[in-house]
């Protein structure tokens, strides 16, 4: 009976916050608004969604590519498409960062859809707006919720490696320093539980869990949350050395599918990284919302979808800031 009234006193928290974002949806989001585009480039959402579902058609896993493709832009000097652009002479890319090396994809995808849109609607629509449509597109593709994308962010000029090492959240950070990164950006804890239920499609390499196997507190012994036969399983593809990039999906159960089986997993002791454990067993707020979100898919998805708008709206750049780049991997007077 104690955890239901936790639960309860969670949501009954959880439920203003929620409803404040939803109130003052156009123009309190720093300017943006779903109906940007809607003169400039009337076609610009459809034709975002017909590349997107064609790139999941042929390959799945592209969904949860470019979902966190968005969540790796947003925590780095806010929404500005600065992950995107590659080496040049001003700029190291954060494609070579530590959360990003050998394991963000989809690129190939937003350079697709950018030339479409730059057919269409030339120097219109920004990288930084492709890449939150395209996480919106790819989430229903695959089962999730809708919702409408706030609009208007322009590009970055720049791009910053320091802060992709240092501000996106990492698979063995502690549940407190995971907070703080979201904190710092204006999220909340609701944020956390309900971003991290993007793991429920999505696949992780052997070295972002690793030492649950191994030596999770530095004893040489396993991750004692970890379910015993779930561990063993794990080992079987991801050994002590070697194999770094063996792929493993986040959600053992339905891993192409979005819907809240990653709750479900994590109180069955089946969480794969440290960072989706936690959730469940260094918290009493978080846990109360891991056993909602896993008792409640309706309010998982309600609350994701509304997360994801929040994140969308971290520091956007916006009327006459950054530009609207031409190639989404380099600047306008790329040299």
């Amino acid at each position: 009976m104690a955890t239901s009234i936790v639960c309860l006193v969670a949501l009954c928290l959880v439920s203003p916050l929620l409803l404040a974002g939803a109130v003052h949806g156009n123009p309190g989001y720093g300017g943006l608004f779903p109906q940007f585009y809607d003169h400039s480039c009337p076609k610009a959402k459809e034709i975002v969604h017909s590349v997107v579902a064609q790139a999941v058609a042929r390959e799945t896993r592209m969904a949860a590519s470019l979902v966190r493709l968005h969540f790796h832009d947003c925590f780095v000097k806010g929404c500005d498409a600065s992950v995107l652009l590659d080496n040049s002479t001003n700029i190291v890319s954060e494609k070579g960062s530590n959360p990003n090396k050998n394991s963000i994809r989809g690129f190939e995808v937003v350079d697709e859809i950018k030339v479409a849109l730059e057919t269409a609607c030339p120097g219109t629509v920004s990288c930084a707006d492709i890449l939150a449509l395209a996480a919106r597109d790819s989430t229903i593709l695959v089962g999730g919720p809708y919702w409408d994308v706030p609009l208007g962010r322009r590009d970055s000029l720049g791009a910053s490696i320091q802060g992709s090492n240092n501000d996106i959240p990492a698979p063995n950070n502690t549940l407190p320093t995971i907070i703080t990164k979201f904190k710092r950006l204006g999220l909340n804890v609701v944020d956390v539980v309900a971003l991290s239920g993007g793991h429920t499609i999505g696949l992780s390499r052997c070295t972002s869990f690793r030492q649950r196997l191994y030596n999770q507190s530095g004893n040489g012994m396993a991750d004692n949350t970890l379910d015993v036969s779930y561990a063993a399983q794990l080992r079987q593809g991801c050994p002590r050395s070697g194999g770094d990039d063996n792929l493993f999906p986040l959600d053992i159960v339905t891993s192409t599918k979005f819907d809240n089986f990653y709750f479900k997993n994590i109180l069955a002791g089946r969480g794969l990284l440290s960072s989706d454990e936690v959730l469940l067993t260094k918290s009493a707020e978080t846990a109360a919302l891991v056993k909602a979100y896993a008792n409640d898919v309706h309010l998982f998805f309600q609350h994701f979808a509304q997360s994801m708008v929040n994140m969308g709206n971290i520091s956007p750049l916006t009327g006459s800031q950054g530009e609207i780049r031409k190639n989404c991997r380099r600047l306008n007077n790329f040299h």
